[in-house]
């Protein structure tokens, strides 16, 4: 349906944040919207004040109400999906209300451009602001070997993305229970054109029950597997596949310190830096302030 925007919220335990997403979904300005909810099995009181919606928006749940994972979820939504846009919110997240009126009107000039990302805060629990998600002088440079290095933008909280792109790269691989957005992010970025706004319009909430907090170890591990799918799938340079390992392994190091795997740690690190002895090293000197 021309102009329709379908927005997936896949939800599992977030009854603390829900309703602040889905009512930032529903009070946008832009009003030819399908909202779709699916309650990935939710053991909390999700699904019950999900009803409470039932006449403004589609619930959805897998069979026998199982939980399968966000891949799993959000594919059974773009399955219903009618929209000629996608969005995908985390149920923990929410948006400015003139988001999706301000996006649509941009794909619409650029037709072009098969995902378009915003700009952004990184907030906590309770919502105040920590930091904004992308620096003054973010520029996107529509390269597949930089979003393979970096994957700097966060898909789901911030993207819009023409539902035939979605079409054409396939659906979110279920096998991952981390890092899946990574892994769809890549496989766009290989298919069609990214474009960037500045305006702030979302706001990525950082808490210790997030998927991004919790099996961190496990998200940096799936890399190697999604590193090596886009290997087979794409002619990637060779620096920018060893520039990804190089970051990987900075982040596994990083994970393993914490949990006081010493060794594992210090390994980690010595891949990483000579995986990309130049970044290492500003890095180390505090030049660059992280991987």
């Amino acid at each position: 349906m021309n102009g329709l925007v379908t927005v997936i919220v896949p939800a599992y335990n977030r009854g603390k944040y829900i309703i602040q997403a889905v009512e930032s979904v529903l009070n946008q300005t832009y009003k030819k919207i399908e909202l779709i909810v699916i309650d990935d099995g939710s053991t909390d009181d999700t699904y019950g004040l999900l009803q409470e919606y039932s006449d403004r928006l589609t619930l959805l749940t897998h069979e026998n109400r199982l939980n399968k994972g966000q891949s799993a979820s959000i594919n059974l939504g773009l399955k219903q999906a009618q929209g000629e846009f996608i969005a995908v919110l985390d149920s923990d997240d929410y948006w400015e209300l003139n988001k999706l009126e301000i996006q649509v009107a941009y794909m619409n000039k650029n037709p072009d451009i098969g995902l378009l990302y915003t700009n952004g805060y990184g907030v906590s629990e309770s919502g105040e602001i920590i930091y904004p998600y992308h620096k003054d002088n973010h520029v996107e440079m529509n390269d597949p070997n930089k979003v393979l290095v970096d994957c700097y933008l966060a898909l789901p909280v911030n993207s819009l993305v023409r539902k035939k792109v979605y079409d054409e790269v396939g659906g979110f691989n279920e096998t991952y229970r981390a890092a899946q957005d990574h892994d769809m992010l890549i496989r766009i970025a290989e298919k069609t054109n990214l474009a960037y706004l500045p305006d702030f319009l979302f706001y990525y909430r950082r808490h210790p029950q997030s998927i991004s907090y919790q099996g961190t170890e496990t998200r940096w591990r799936v890399g190697f597997k999604i590193l090596k799918a886009a290997e087979s799938r794409y002619p990637y340079k060779k620096q920018t596949i060893k520039k990804r390992k190089a970051v990987l392994n900075f982040r596994l190091a990083q994970c393993f310190y914490r949990q006081k795997k010493l060794i594992s740690a210090v390994l980690c690190l010595l891949k990483s830096a000579l995986l990309d002895p130049s970044r290492s090293a500003r890095v180390l000197l505090k030049i660059e302030k992280n991987y």
